[in-house]
């Protein structure tokens, strides 16, 4: 399959089924870490909770719609970035993040993001795409900034989690808008 030189030691390569177990060891690393962040559908416990997250993404994928892409730091699983929703009919995406603690200031979510917007926009043809995050996510907010998204307004507790209601942002950018990269 295809890798992506992100440099730095990173790659960016499609996370399949067959990476299961390495999943689940990530995972193990990074779920208090991301909890807060991502849905509880995606913090799979055990190898078999892993490889039915990535079989819920291949199906999805299967049908060109949401995927998952591994973000590898000297051949370790540290991360990924996703296409949440992809809709080629709607001319429209949400990209999607995580990271354990051992990729973070890196920028590695930032280039990976770009890989997943040029394929987007410029493969695909897709007119918008989206980055939604709860609004205490900083660093998450930052990755749009740098993806020169606009930020189009705050979906109040639009998301639960931990037992509470979060704020939600959603910045949006379009094919036509100019790129900072």
């Amino acid at each position: 399959m295809f890798a992506v030189d992100l440099g730095d030691g990173a790659q960016l390569r499609p996370l399949e089924v067959r990476h299961a177990e390495e999943f689940a060891a990530h995972l193990d690393q990074a779920r208090e870490h991301v909890r807060p962040w991502v849905g509880a559908s995606f913090l799979a416990e055990g190898v078999e909770g892993a490889r039915a997250t990535l079989s819920r993404y291949a199906a999805s994928q299967a049908e060109d719609g949401g995927r998952l892409v591994g973000l590898w730091l000297d051949g370790r699983l540290v991360g990924g970035v996703m296409y949440v929703t992809f809709s080629a009919a709607a001319g429209t995406c949400e990209l999607g993040c995580w990271l354990e603690p051992a990729g973070e200031g890196r920028g590695l979510v930032t280039r990976a993001a770009r890989v997943l917007l040029e394929h987007a926009f410029d493969d695909r043809g897709l007119h918008r795409a989206e980055w939604r995050c709860r609004a205490d996510n900083v660093r998450s907010a930052a990755v749009a900034r740098r993806l020169g998204m606009t930020l189009e307004g705050t979906l109040r507790e639009a998301w639960r989690n931990g037992g509470a209601w979060h704020d939600k942002q959603v910045w949006g950018v379009l094919a036509t808008d100019p790129r900072p990269w």
